[in-house]
């Protein structure tokens, strides 16, 4: 494989690792320069503009409202993504906008912003960090094991919301399949709540949220399985306890990475009154969210690695088809738009 076909804007694979390059290197921009900031924006219109009347209306209203918006933005995408890939390099461009839907290096500073404080034994530092940085639940009574095991939990929650799930709609769909799936999370982190305002109003969003995170949950809960011999654990060990307690939370998918994740590190996530992932392990402490960043890097890797290695194979394969046949670029969107 030379320089040039790694570089053709074909190959999905290497967009990929660029974007997450992009994203580990330089982090989010200012929230006056981020789309998702954008996105959540528009989220919150939707929401002031929702009607003050029945719970049917309400429902029909974000329906509509989120439906509607996540159409046009595949739409949009759909065009950007094909004026992209008009241009030899252009794909770089993509990467860049890819990588702006992508949180792995801000993932990870929210777990070190939280075991920093703990491991230095400043409580009340740590809890303050948590709550900034990765859960909406009160933390004022959580001791330090209640303190690292939320974050483990919401570091295995959000690998597969904010890092795997985009990668894997793009993977699939492109750069429409990563916006959409964006705002659906989006707009679920913003309006699925069970008050009184926003229950009904957010349900289609959660609804969304939780068919498009099907898969991605379930491919992070492998990942991390497969990825738990290269921080100590046991693939066996991840696998029984994401087998016994995948489907012990509320959610239809957040089970699934944390359960994996509880077995990787060989420690019991508990959330009080809701629910007890390897019950029986010991609890979690400051250590333990070092290791879970480290379960969280090793996963993604090889996730990407999964990924370029397929597409690499299909390119190779179209390749040779395509020496094979005259008119090397008569299959191609651009070149029909040129004639």
């Amino acid at each position: 494989m030379n320089l040039h076909n790694w570089l053709r804007p074909a190959n999905r694979g290497h967009t990929l690792l660029l974007a997450l390059a992009l994203d580990w290197l330089l982090g989010d921009p200012p929230s006056r320069l981020h789309p998702v900031a954008w996105l959540g924006q528009w989220i919150g219109l939707i929401r002031r503009r929702a009607p003050q009347t029945s719970a049917t209306e309400r429902f029909l209203y974000g329906a509509i409202a989120i439906g509607g918006s996540a159409l046009a933005l595949g739409w949009a995408g759909q065009r950007a993504q094909r004026f992209l890939r008009c241009g030899q390099y252009s794909w770089l461009v993509e990467a860049g906008v890819l990588s702006l839907l992508l949180s792995l290096r801000g993932l990870l500073h929210a777990g070190a912003a939280v075991a920093n404080p703990l491991e230095e034994g400043d409580l009340p530092a740590a809890r303050r960090q948590l709550s900034w940085h990765l859960v909406s639940r009160d933390t004022s009574s959580l001791d330090d094991r209640q303190v690292a095991a939320a974050t483990i939990e919401s570091l295995a929650e959000n690998t597969s919301d904010s890092v795997i799930a985009p990668l894997f709609w793009y993977a699939v769909a492109g750069l429409p399949g990563a916006l959409v799936y964006r705002f659906l999370n989006t707009a679920d982190a913003i309006l699925g709540y069970r008050d009184a305002e926003r229950e009904w109003l957010g349900k289609p969003a959660a609804r969304l949220d939780d068919v498009a995170n099907l898969i991605p949950a379930r491919l992070t809960a492998l990942l991390m399985m497969l990825a738990a011999p290269l921080i100590g654990g046991s693939f066996g060990d991840s696998w029984r306890i994401w087998r016994r307690d995948a489907g012990k939370t509320a959610s239809p998918n957040a089970g699934h990475p944390m359960s994996a994740a509880a077995g990787a590190l060989g420690v019991e996530l508990e959330k009080l009154d809701h629910y007890r992932l390897g019950a029986g392990l010991p609890k979690p402490t400051a250590g333990d969210i070092r290791r879970a960043q480290q379960l969280v890097k090793f996963s993604v890797g090889i996730g990407i690695a999964a990924v370029i290695g397929w597409n690499d194979g299909k390119w190779l394969a179209v390749s040779r088809e395509g020496r094979t046949q005259s008119g090397e670029g008569k299959n191609d969107p651009c070149e029909r738009s040129r004639i």
